[in-house]
């Protein structure tokens, strides 16, 4: 299987899951300390739209500012990861599966969509309050405190802070709603 090639100035959906849906983080030290490996091993590398990290997968979205270092840069996120949980949980193997999916994001209304997917997980998979949920970009882009995520070029994707929050409700609405038909 050929993997697309990361391009620079392109946006990408960066997505994996545990081996067999195994769990991935399973605390909340587990997933600060993930994400302080992503920022140093992408700082310079990708600017970041929005991310999730849920216990047994994550998203983020990201442009590609260095295209020759991404992959070799993700490659040592996931490696560097997977060791220090193996260490911490005993065990030994293969954490994330094979290779981290990547899909090239296309046009601003598909990104919109998925900037809502990612906030929207906790609500998806675990009924938990994407609001609250302490392990997405959604507060950290609502919020006025500094952040290396590019807030400001995400909110006007929405036009506003006020839109922004709008959409994330208005599908978060229509979620809820088809939960409760099945």
């Amino acid at each position: 299987m050929k993997l697309e090639v990361l391009e620079k100035d392109k946006v990408y959906h960066i997505y994996n899951r545990g081996i067999n849906s195994e769990v991935i983080f399973n605390s909340d030290e587990n997933k600060r300390y993930f994400l302080k490996l992503y920022s140093k091993y992408l700082e310079n590398k990708a600017e970041t739209f929005a991310y999730c990290l849920m216990y047994n997968h994550f998203h983020f979205i990201i442009r590609i500012v260095n295209e020759n270092e991404i992959t070799q840069a993700l490659s040592n996120l996931f490696n560097s990861y997977a060791k220090a949980f193996n260490k911490q949980n005993n065990r030994t193997g293969s954490l994330f599966e094979k290779h981290f999916k990547r899909i090239k994001i296309e046009n601003e209304a598909y990104l919109t969509n998925l900037i809502q997917y990612v906030h929207l997980n906790p609500k998806h998979h675990l009924d938990i309050d994407y609001k609250r949920f302490s392990f997405s970009s959604y507060q950290s882009l609502i919020s006025d405190k500094p952040t290396k995520l590019i807030r400001e070029e995400v909110i006007q994707l929405f036009d506003s802070k006020e839109n922004f929050i709008y959409c994330h409700d208005f599908k978060n609405e229509i979620l809820t709603e088809k939960q409760m038909l099945e």
